[in-house]
């Protein structure tokens, strides 16, 4: 099982400071992994916001268990990865998967032996962290 440690160190989604607000998305650095914000909108109502982000993920990366305060979909682009979902299953990702975290699933898992990208957005809490270990 993994620590709160190992998720402020190489955790996906990591927030650790990481807040989805009304203006900007800040990103701290995180081992393993580059963020990149993409783009993002308030709504689609009141008190959320959107948030579309690019995370690469190097090799062997250990994705810690966390979660969100709201939906997070995302679709790999290139590599693969496995992800343990809770309530889901396990699911191990390639090229062109998509796939959807439910609002407040703890999930997490390992990338595999090649760079990982993924597109995701999040549908989340407006001035929430991002993320939270799970």
């Amino acid at each position: 099982m993994l620590t709160r440690r190992a998720f402020a160190a190489c955790a996906l989604c990591a927030a650790g400071g990481f807040r989805a607000s009304g203006t900007e998305a800040e990103t701290p650095p995180a081992s393993g992994l580059k963020r990149t914000l993409l783009k993002q909108t308030d709504g689609p109502v009141d008190g959320y916001v959107t948030v579309e982000m690019r995370v690469d993920i190097e090799p062997d990366a250990t994705i810690a268990r966390h979660t969100h305060p709201g939906v997070e979909s995302g679709y790999v682009v290139e590599g693969g990865t496995d992800l343990a979902i809770d309530g889901v299953g396990a699911l191990t990702l390639r090229p062109g998967d998509g796939f959807q975290v439910p609002t407040g699933a703890p999930h997490g898992g390992r990338n595999g032996p090649a760079k990982t990208v993924i597109v995701s957005t999040y549908i989340v809490e407006k001035n929430k962290p991002l993320a939270s270990p799970a």
